[in-house]
């Protein structure tokens, strides 16, 4: 795979985290309501990004959650597959539940971490805050909060680095 662009930098990643964090606070009714999960692996970074961002801004610390939706994915071979799905473990029921993750691409990670959601309770709502949307959707699921838009063809992938699990943080296309 080679690298064909750079779309983000460090400061535009932070940025655009920022923004979606602002935008959380904007549009919740309540932010002492809302649950963040961050879907593993990058995820949970933006997820953390986004809950320091909201402290700071409402002095509310927002419950974080890490979510491994490997188990609830519907495009793996279930030959491979023989341990039961682990019970999850996410006090959601009543709350305003808001999936982090680093790119929205065909919306099966996104439907899989529902699926996650809904076995561990019943939230009043679930939204999706994802750092890049490139498109190319095979379910209909949209984001709530954006980063960026990134238009792309179906040969290139779009690769999300975040300092804490990959030394540095940018988002580059390769193909």
């Amino acid at each position: 795979m080679k690298m064909k662009t750079q779309i983000m930098d460090e400061l535009a990643v932070r940025r655009a985290m920022t923004r979606i964090s602002y935008e959380i606070i904007e549009r919740s009714q309540s932010v002492g309501n809302v649950v963040l999960v961050g879907i593993k692996t990058r995820g949970v970074p933006l997820a953390e990004t986004i809950r320091s961002h909201v402290e700071v801004n409402t002095g509310v610390r927002l419950p974080l959650y890490e979510l491994d939706i490997t188990h609830y994915r519907d495009d793996l071979n279930r030959e491979i597959e023989v341990r039961k799905a682990p019970s999850v473990r996410l006090d959601i029921t009543g709350k305003d539940v808001i999936l982090v993750d680093d790119v929205l691409f065909t919306g099966r990670t996104t439907r899989a971490a529902i699926d996650a959601v809904f076995a561990a309770g019943r939230a009043k709502t679930i939204r999706l805050a994802v750092l890049v949307d490139r498109g190319h959707r095979e379910l209909p699921i949209r984001a709530d909060f954006v980063g960026k838009n990134v238009p792309s063809s179906l040969k290139e992938e779009i690769v999300v680095k975040v300092e804490s699990v990959d030394g540095e943080t940018s988002v580059a296309i390769y193909e």
